[in-house]
């Protein structure tokens, strides 16, 4: 009598429930080996959506995904960052590693009517397009799942790593994203990652993780180079499909 197969060899999809789930693609490396670990795939899922929460901005976020954003700029991919908070430092993006003349900023909600989808719409497309190698969007709060999870339908037809940052408390809501993780600041260089979600069993630990450093106002003032821009510019959306 022929042998059973195990779930996993069935279907990549399939799991044993002690087991962290594969995919077909390998994983897109975060830069953290203690997270990339805890990773189905070995690093952040291509053709699927990962779900930061955040308490605010400013914690580390960026810290945390400028590896993978780089190394999609080095794959010589296009990186597009969706309705960020705030201006973002293009000095400090250099400094880990981003090459900020080939990023692209999208401010969707200037003008845009109070609960308008035209930002989700953005980031749709985006993501159906191909020509986007990374992409990181701050999602309004209190979004509907059925809106998040056109997204990650979206998703699906993105090859690389693609972000969306929402507030802590969207922790109570479900999500479509098969990948979700909640996270604080554990000192100024360091952050705490709870999983929330992934294919695979529960993480009950944290995983808390050493950030590059961040300098001082003043130490930034006087490091900056020369003509070095201040801050990005912001682009409208366009159709890139």
């Amino acid at each position: 009598m022929p042998a059973i197969p195990a779930p996993q060899d069935l279907h990549p999809a399939l799991w044993l429930g002690h087991q962290l789930g594969r995919t077909r693609l390998d994983g897109v490396a975060s830069g953290f080996a203690a997270l990339d670990v805890q990773l189905p795939g070995g690093g952040w899922p291509r053709r699927a959506l990962t779900e930061l929460l955040l308490p605010h901005p400013g914690i580390g976020e960026m810290r945390l995904l400028a590896p993978a954003l780089a190394a999609a700029q080095r794959g010589g991919r296009l990186v597009m960052l969706f309705d960020p908070p705030a201006q973002l430092s293009a000095w400090a993006l250099a400094q880990l590693g981003l090459d900020v003349a080939q990023l692209l900023v999208v401010q969707t909600r200037q003008g845009a009517q109070p609960g308008g989808n035209d930002g989700l719409w953005a980031v749709e497309q985006a993501l159906k397009s191909g020509h986007v190698g990374a992409l990181l969007a701050w999602l309004p709060p209190r979004l509907r799942a059925e809106r998040l999870r056109r997204l990650q339908l979206a998703a699906q037809a993105h090859d690389g790593a693609a972000f969306v940052m929402r507030e802590s408390a969207a922790a109570e809501r479900p999500s479509a994203a098969p990948l979700r993780l909640a996270l604080h600041a554990a000192g100024a260089d360091a952050l705490a990652l709870r999983l929330l979600k992934r294919r695979g069993p529960p993480l009950e630990a944290p995983i808390t993780l050493a950030l590059p450093p961040v300098l001082s106002a003043p130490a930034r003032a006087r490091r900056r180079p020369a003509g070095h821009p201040a801050a990005l510019p912001a682009a409208t959306f366009v159709d890139i499909g």
